[in-house]
């Protein structure tokens, strides 16, 4: 039989495969990995692109490889993909080829758009039927953006010439197309259609009033399946097999499901590029009013469970720019030792803003700040100030979910490359006054849409978790009066960065 899954991640910085092996003993074990980094373009301040024929190339190349290293094509039994939520591509149905850079997730070109809209008065209806805020963030905007920029789209759309989508969707296309687009399936799954901001919560269907809101023709959307159905067979001479994709889910659901976080108050965040706290809330939405996100935690046949999610811009890609923008380390893993260098943070705090600001502040025109510099300000005071943003913002997340009638977490399951410095998760116990725990195997994303591929095919019974290691914790420690303190100088530069986002015209 069959008992390998092929899982693409197809990610902010990179796309990479993973094969798992459905264990004898119960759940998913990795076999095999390939991975490429991918390049970001950034042709204006706020605008964040990508090459969506790039993330072909890089999807067929590593799959390629992760089955020839597994045995062969012949030893899977389905693919699962989960990929970078909101970010939008536009293509041609014959040839398959994106007639634009894909917009990031990201990417803030549509902050006037969105604005326009709020304030008309269209938030409340939107958020009411979708969960989510008016935000460029979203994929809608990105959507109509594209149809308006390429000469021709909105007209060649009116045809069914063009498609839109976000990547598990270009990434299915491309996977059952046959030659001149024939076979082609235009699906998304629910997750990824609940972050559009057309799609329906309680229906779990696209809204045609919000689309005409949004100017996005209903005809360029795709079919709204669910996490582990059937999707499409993959074209038989990309891989030598018409392997099914039977599951998919944006990268922060599939983490929740990775983790094994399926029951009402569980909760994990996820610290790539950005950080998604996603806290299941159970069998219905719940509506914030905190400024968090209702969105879909997953969708599998009649189980379906609800979350609230808060979603910070820059985590991981703070540590970047520290490596790249300011070159005060030459590799991340430096970030560690140069924080623990310091007695304290010398009263240096970053907010990085610099792609705006998200849950709880919606503020998509600030940008990084630094405030409390002195002349005895170092660069390891630049490396301490960015790893304790991580911490900070977690807090300002759990703070609003508490607001919206959560209970206080005792455990914030986390993943992601910044997990590896115990430094920052530290400080996540200690800020939070929560413990903190990071599997031993830290693909979640990859882990979950295996799973949903695996349950689709009927390889695993159920999504349970079924951890092989102990994963590590750390517990808060941190003097309350210290906490404070440290909350308060934090408080006090948002409060900078967005006052410098809203100058006062007198």
């Amino acid at each position: 039989m069959n008992r390998l899954i092929l899982a693409i991640d197809q990610g902010t910085t990179s796309t990479r495969a993973i094969a798992f092996e459905a264990a004898p003993e119960g759940g998913l074990q990795p076999v095999a990995v390939s991975q490429i980094e991918l390049e970001q373009h950034f042709p204006q301040s706020g605008w964040v692109e990508h090459d969506a024929a790039e993330i072909w190339d890089a999807t067929l190349q590593t799959c390629r490889a992760v089955i020839a290293e597994a045995g062969g094509v012949d030893r899977f039994a389905a693919i699962g993909i989960t990929n970078q939520r909101e970010t939008s591509v536009l293509w041609d149905v014959t040839t398959g080829e994106p007639l634009h850079r894909a917009i990031v997730w990201q990417d803030r070109r549509t902050a006037d758009a969105t604005s326009k809209l709020a304030a008309a008065g269209h938030e409340p209806r939107v958020q009411a039927a979708t969960g989510l805020i008016l935000d460029p963030y979203f994929s809608a905007s990105k959507f109509a953006w594209l149809l308006d920029a390429v000469p021709g789209a909105r007209h060649r759309a009116a045809k069914g010439e063009v498609k839109v989508g976000t990547i598990e969707t270009w990434l299915i296309w491309k996977l059952t197309a046959k030659k001149n687009g024939a076979g082609a399936r235009h699906v998304t799954d629910a997750t990824n259609a609940s972050r559009t901001s057309l799609m329906d919560l309680a229906t779990r269907r696209w809204r045609p009033d919000l689309a005409a809101l949004f100017n996005v023709p209903m005809a360029v959307l795709p079919e709204i399946r669910g996490c582990a159905d059937h999707l499409g067979d993959c074209e038989p001479s990309l891989f030598g097999a018409a392997l099914p994709i039977h599951g998919a889910a944006g990268d922060q659901q599939a983490a929740l499901v990775g983790h094994g976080a399926l029951k009402a108050g569980d909760a994990k965040i996820t610290y790539g590029t950005g950080a998604f706290l996603v806290a299941n809330v159970g069998a219905a939405p719940v509506a914030s009013t905190s400024r968090l996100l209702g969105t879909l935690g997953y969708a599998v046949g009649d189980d379906v469970a609800w979350a609230l999610e808060g979603s910070i811009f820059s985590a991981g890609s703070a540590i970047q720019w520290l490596r790249d923008g300011l070159k005060v380390i030459s590799e991340s893993g430096e970030s560690e030792a140069m924080a623990q260098g310091l007695k304290d943070n010398g009263g240096v705090y970053l907010v990085p803003g610099f792609t705006g600001l998200g849950a709880p502040w919606w503020e998509p025109d600030a940008r990084g700040t630094i405030t409390g510099l002195t002349r005895d300000s170092g660069p390891a005071h630049f490396v301490r100030a960015a790893l304790e943003s991580l911490a900070y913002q977690t807090r300002d997340l759990l703070d609003a979910l508490a607001r919206d009638g959560a209970p206080r977490l005792k455990v914030l399951k986390v993943d992601g490359g910044v997990t590896a410095n115990a430094f920052a998760m530290q400080f996540v116990a200690d800020i939070c006054e929560v413990e903190v725990e990071r599997p031993a195997f830290q693909e979640m994303t990859a882990l979950g849409a295996a799973k949903l591929a695996a349950l689709g095919v009927g390889l695993i019974g159920d999504l349970e978790d079924h951890p092989v290691e102990a994963p590590e914790r750390w517990t808060p420690r941190m003097e309350a009066v210290e906490r404070d303190r440290l909350l308060g100088g934090w408080r006090g530069a948002v409060r900078a960065a967005i006052i410098a986002a809203n100058p006062d015209p007198t």
